[in-house]
This record gives C-alpha cells, structure tokens and sequence, in this order.
C-alpha cells in the first residue's frame, strides 16, 4: 500500500480504522450505501428522518446538495463518470472598500419631504433619485469561488444509484454500483477545522482511479506543488466601477491510501487508489469592511498543514462532533404518512396530498441544518440571500442582504429552534453597518447616531441604493437591531445586551432626531420613506410615515428603554425615547375593514393588491403589538389584509404568511399555506425555495411558521399548540426555546397536549398555556417542571432540577 504524502507511516496507523469499513463494503454494498445514516438511526439521539435523498444524479444547480461551514461551502452533484462541486466563500464578493455617501443629500432632502407634505409624490421620488441615493447607486454582488471537477475514466451503467445528504452528519453521499464494485463519495465541510473534505471509495482494491481540475470563473492563476497539491487564485472583479481589490485562493491537497498521484496538465490524476481524500482550503484577503490586507495563501496552507497532520478520521470526528453538539438539541416528530419512504423530490410533487407529515418535519431539520451551515461564529458574515450557495458571477440582487425582510426572515428560526449561535455574524454584520450608517446619518442627514437602508454588501453600504422607490426606507438599521433584540428575549443574558445596547441606542438616537412633525395629522412620521417595495396610487411609493415604520419604531423605543433600564444607564435618553413612542402614528383599520397600510385609506386603490410584501403585518408577526387575544380589533384587520394579499406569492412571501396565519391562531389555514410553499412550483427538488430564484429566506421562514404552529411565546406567556392543523393530530417536539429563556418539550395526541417539560435557563416566571388550560410558572435558572396528562386533564408532576 502506498501513501501519496510525506508521513508515510503515520497515515498507515490511521487509515487501520477504514481497512474495517472496506471490509463491510465488500460484504454488504447496501451497508455501505446507508452509512453513515444507518448508524445515525441508531444512536437514540439522533434525528430518525432528517435525510434527503434521491434516486439519480443532479441535472441542475438546484437539484444539487448544499454542505457548508458558515464560511466555506459546496453545491454537491452527485455525478457518475463526472462529478462536480461548485464552492463558495462567504467573504469573497465583487469589488473592494468603497462610500457610497452622496454629498448632494443634505440639499436635496428638505426639498422631497416638502414635496411629500404637499403631496407631491411622483416629484418628490423623482428628486430623491436625483439627489438622495448612494453613489454608485448599485452595490456589489457574492461571487462564485471555484469549482472542482472529478473525471472517473470507465465508470458507466451505474445501478443501485442513491445520492443523499444526511443532515444529521451534515454529509452529502453518492452510492451506486458499476463493473461489480461498489463506489461511495462523501463530502462534507468543517468547522473546526476550517475545510472541504471529499473521500473517495470502493469495495474492491484499486477503485479509485480520477483526474481533478480546480477551475474559478475569476482565476487568474493556476498551479501545483509537491506532487499533491493544486491550486487556483485571483482577484474579484470589477463592478459598478469599484475596482477589484479582493483576493482569494482555492486550494486542493490529495491523500491517498495505495495508488499514485500524478500532476498533469494544471490538474491532478489519481490513479488506482484504494481510497482517497481531498482536502480543500478556501480564503480571501477581507479582514473587515475595510481592510483587505489578508493574506488567502498563508490560510489556506495553514489550515492544510493542520488538517494533514491530523488525518481523515480525527478530522471527521471534530466535524461530527462539532455539528450534532448543535443539530440534535432540538428534536421533531409530526408523525408520518404513506409517503414517507418516498425519494425527497417525489415526496415534494405530492405533499398536497396531505399524507406526508414526516415532510414538514424534515422541513425544519432542513431549515436548521441550513442556518448552521451559512452563519457560524467565527465570521462577520451572516446568511446571505442564498444563505452562503450561490454559482453566479451575477446573481439576483446580488445575492447580499436585503434587510427590508429577507435578512431578517433568515434567523426567525435561529433562537427558537436552540441555535442562539448562528446570530453571532449578524451582530457582527450590524456592528460594521453601525460603523458606516454613522458616516451616512453625520454626512445626508446631519444626524446622530447611525442608519442603514433596504440593502447591504460585504463592504456594508449603508446609503439609500437602487432607487427610491425601493431603497429610500431608513429602516433597515432598525428592524435589524429588533431582529437582535429577539435573541436578548430568547437568552436573557446580560453580556449580550450590554453588546446590543449601543446598536440599539444608536439606531434609536438617528430616528429621534430625524422624525419630522405632520402638520396635518400632529403625529412624528419618518419622511421621506416607503412601505417595502409597493407603491401607492399616487405614481410612487415615497411617502411620509407609513404603518411599518411606526410599528417598528414603537419597538425600537421600546427596546432601547428597557435595554438601559436593564442596564441601570442613561436614564434621560430612555426617557426621550418613551416620549416619542408616544407621538407616533397609530395603527388605523380602513373602511373596508383592513389595517391600512399607510396612514391615508389607499390600500384598496393600490396598483398590486397581492404585493408578496405585507410590511404593515410586522405588528403581529415577527413582533407581537397585535395579537388576537389582547387586541382583538387590530387582529381582525390583519387577518381582513391576508384574505384580501392571498397566499399564492413567492417562496419567502409564503414563509412569511404561514407564520401570520400561526399567530392569528388559524392551525388549518397555516398548514394550506405550508402546502403551497412545500410545492414544486416554490420548492426546488433539493428543497431550496424558490421566490423563484432561489432565495433562502423561504426555508427559514417556513421552519420558523411550522415551529410557530406548535408553540409561541410573547407577552410574557408560552403557548402550547396554539396553532395545530387537523394535520398533524399527534407529535412530539422537544428543545424548542421560548421568550424568557425556557426550554419547552412536549407531546400531543388527539390534538391534545399529553405531556410538557419547561426548563428554566435564565430563571423566571411565565404564563404557560394549552387549549383548555393555563398555569403560572415561577422558576429559579436549572428548574425543570413537567405536566402530565391524568384522569382527562394536565396535571404538575414532581418539580425536578
């Protein structure tokens, strides 16, 4: 047996452990095939259906399997004779450090608001085009890293064929069988140690026989060294006439056990290989926003030399590890159905059906394995509109972060389904924008603290961009840091608030002193503004106060006041804050019954009435101003605003209103609309939403809605089914957390609820409630109580700790 690396004798100690896994393969190709998911089905704590899989090859990009560390990714195929995987690197965008601020929009914004006032609409859009947008007034898009392609000479007329990606591994496989041997591939990404690693087997000696080219569609150079290792490196292209100043690597070092390793022709041949592993390295030069000084070659070498040193089987095991420390904190059974045992894309044509609950809940296993593997801690870079999988040099919207919604959309699961550490790069993202929006709100607006727009970049443009009629919307900074303050919510921890008050005290300083007083209503109102991407009947969608910008400044000052009281500072400013709470537009219900969506009666005179946005719903979800139970009225309105949008809207759209339809308490009507979105036509076949494109925020917002079905948690109280379809009449769900820093876990049959554990992590007291009951619950941090279903009622078992 010959080892293609220096260590010779180290790597034959540790390949030992694979002599015995090839040894099963040659005696049950079928084992093989299922691993590692069969041994998951084993352990008692790991999920018993979070596995996609399918029955042939990938055809297109959104057929493809997504793996990722939150900073390196793969799209895996799943091919035969050739195979592909299309990588990425959160950092790696177009262009370079660059200010958008314009100089002209001090002069220009008196002018628009006076034009607003006065009504004066489609001018006051037009002026703000010319002299309020960021300049360039387009930013820079996500780019493509490199892609690797594996040729595997005389491998045809493949059968048994299953390619599959078991979430509980985070492990993308492809099995099939050809020429009576047996091949397996598996990819998978790792956090701790920072790589792509591919291993390559089969059951008979001498299977692995491959040639590979790392390609890059902004490769400038190519090379290889010691025999091993090949590499690809450039700079990111120009856009918008920022120039490209970012650089990067992809780099790919071969281990093999037997066989030998030949470069050739910029790429790398294997040849007669009994089993082989690639290690794939990927960097850019970003440091921060403004720094590119980073060096991609050393980091990748590094990463490299660590991981060789270490060898395949400890580098799987910290990725296990390390992946299912997170993953198998929640668990998720809605029952299952006769279509269960289905390959996933089938099981997606036929969920209307209604006989495949299993689906839903690989839904949220899906949405959680997805959120782990684009936002990690460890970067500043939080999922962006494709999570971290995009193959484009020329994505849709630039495939960044839109924060009218979509950012925002993408962590509605993060704190509830327990994965509290995926919102670390999204502080990390506004603690940057806090830094920039500070230069624009000095700069435009003559104005403290610090404001950011509909759209941001790698760069963090924090400047109005685009157009008006989208990105002339001072809220972005704000509906960001009410994102962040649900995780204080969720947590409870003090650390974390004192890291959130200055983002939050800034985003609130901007707002109290740039809020403009109507003279015909009396009322503070942002001016100039737009409710996301939906245009009034006036020829535009500029306008002064419109309801979503009320709703989310009457959290933001709410927010920041409780923040300092909590923090015991700056007593004057929450005091402030509370008073223009106070003068803000009220929500208004219209004539025909709906909550306006501005504050003048134009809703039903509006160009699109099913716009995909439903900004002026925020009150009742993700907040909680209007809920059913306390303010009944308000809530009657926002449902009158769903029946009158529809739910047949785009993938994130659907997201969005399955979760409305949770919190006005309609179990039945959230589950139809799951079922447009768990659909083909908004469903690719690998799961991706489509909008179409694909954007990610629908999967996160549809794991959150199917959470939120089960359980709901604001206002101080936690409830337990509030919005269960006849669908679903028995279950178990455990490691959801709720507001106030609870951990609940429940099951139900019958639709009623059999037993519950509530677990106090920060300690406190709650209101816990359940169709046809409630209990106060006061808890000390480590408390556990459970309630048991005895003689027809939920009864308090012995309190444990």
């Amino acid at each position: 047996m010959k080892i293609a690396h220096p260590s010779r004798r180290r790597w034959l100690q540790q390949q030992a452990a694979h002599a015995g896994l090839m040894a099963l393969a040659a005696s049950a190709p079928r084992a093989l095939a299922q691993h590692p998911a069969a041994a998951s089905a084993a352990d008692g704590a790991a999920p018993t259906a979070a596995r996609l899989w399918y029955r042939r090859p990938a055809d297109e990009w959104t057929q493809a399997l997504p793996v990722g560390n939150g900073r390196l990714a793969a799209m895996v195929f799943g091919g035969i004779h050739t195979e592909r995987l299309q990588l990425n690197e959160c950092s790696f965008f177009s262009g370079g450090p660059y200010d958008t601020t314009n100089p002209r929009a001090r002069e220009g914004l008196p002018q628009v608001r006076e034009l607003v006032f006065a009504g004066r609409y489609a001018e006051a859009e037009k002026l703000a085009n010319e002299t309020l947008l960021g300049q360039p007034a387009r930013q820079m898009a996500y780019q493509p890293l490199a892609e690797l392609l594996m040729v595997f000479p005389g491998l045809e007329n493949a059968r048994s064929y299953e390619r599959s990606l078991d979430l509980d591994e985070a492990l993308a496989s492809t099995c099939f069988q050809t020429g009576g041997t047996t091949h397996v591939r598996e990819v998978y990404v790792s956090a701790p140690d920072q790589l792509i690693v591919v291993r390559l087997a089969g059951d008979k000696p001498r299977a692995v026989s491959l040639d590979l080219t790392l390609t890059a569609p902004h490769g400038q150079r190519q090379g290889s060294e010691g025999g091993h290792t090949i590499w690809v490196a450039g700079m990111s292209p120009t856009l918008e006439g920022i120039e490209g100043r970012l650089r990067f690597e992809c780099r790919l070092q071969a281990l093999t056990r037997g066989g030998k390793l030949v470069v050739r022709d910029g790429g790398l041949q294997i040849q007669g290989a009994d089993e082989a592993w690639l290690l794939i390295a990927g960097a850019t030069g970003y440091r921060r926003f403004d720094d590119v000084s980073g060096d991609p070659v050393a980091a990748n070498r590094t990463a490299l030399a660590a991981a060789v040193s270490r060898g395949p089987d400890a580098l799987r095991q910290a990725h296990r590890e390390a992946h299912q420390a997170l993953f198998r904190r929640v668990s998720i059974d809605l029952g299952q159905g006769p279509n269960g045992h289905l390959p996933t894309d089938e099981r997606i044509a036929r969920f209307a059906e209604g006989q495949d609950p299993g689906l839903a809940a690989l839904y949220v296993h899906y949405g959680r394995y997805l959120l782990m593997s684009s936002s990690r801690p460890g970067t500043r870079f939080p999922a962006n509109l494709q999570g971290i999988w995009n193959e484009k040099v020329n994505p849709s919207w630039g495939s960044k972060w839109t924060i009218n919604i979509n950012t925002e959309m993408n962590y509605w699961p993060a704190e509830l389904t327990h994965l509290g550490e995926t919102v670390e790069p999204l502080i990390a993202m506004v603690e940057d924008l806090a830094v920039t929006g500070a230069k624009v709100a000095r700069s435009m607006y003559d104005a403290p603290g610090w404001v950011a727009f509909h759209n941001t970049d790698a760069w963090r443009v924090a400047a109005p961009t685009d157009g008006a009629k989208w990105g002339l919307w001072p809220m972005g900074g704000v509906w960001l840091v009410n994102t962040l303050w649900q995780s204080w919510l969720f947590r409870r921890d003090e650390a974390l608030l004192r890291r959130l008050y200055p983002l939050l005290k800034g985003a609130a300083e901007f707002q109290l002193a740039t809020l403009v007083k109507d003279a015909r209503s009396g009322f503070m109102v942002t001016n100039p503004s737009n409710s996301p991407e939906n245009s009034h009947p006036f020829g535009s969608s500029v306008v002064a106060g419109p309801a979503m910008d009320n709703q989310l400044l009457r959290d933001l000052f709410a927010h920041a006041a409780e923040a300092a009281a909590q923090l015991r500072i700056d007593r004057p400013f929450a005091r402030a804050c509370l008073a223009m709470r106070e003068q803000l537009p009220p929500d208004r219900i219209g004539a025909a019954g709906q909550l306006q969506e501005w504050q003048d009666d134009w809703d039903l005179q509006a160009p699109e009435l099913q716009h995909r946005h439903v900004s002026h719903l925020y009150a009742l979800y993700p907040s909680d101003q209007i809920t059913p139970e306390d303010t009944p009225a308000l809530a009657a309105a926002a449902r009158n605003v769903m029946e009158r949008r529809g739910d047949d809207t785009t993938g994130w759209g659907i997201g969005w209103r399955i979760n409305l339809w949770a919190r006005l308490k309609a179990g039945d009507h959230a589950y139809s609309t799951l079922q447009r979105l768990l659909h083909p036509r908004r469903s690719y076949p690998n799961l991706f939403d489509a909008h179409p494109p694909f954007q990610i925020d629908g999967n996160f917002g549809g794991a959150a809605g199917i959470c939120e079905m089960l359980l709901q948690s604001h206002r101080g109280r936690i409830e337990l089914l509030p919005a269960l379809p006849t669908a679903w009449p028995q279950g178990r769900v455990a490691g959801l957390r709720a507001r106030g820093g609870f951990e609940v876990a429940l099951s139900w049959a019958a639709g009623e609820v059999q037993e519950v554990r509530v677990q106090a992590h920060a300690g406190g007291s709650t209101d816990l409630r359940w169709p046809g009951g409630q209990l106060r619950l006061k808890l000390a941090a480590g408390e556990t109580v459970r309630l048991a279903r005895r003689d027809g009622q939920l009864q308090r078992a012995r309190q444990m700790t």
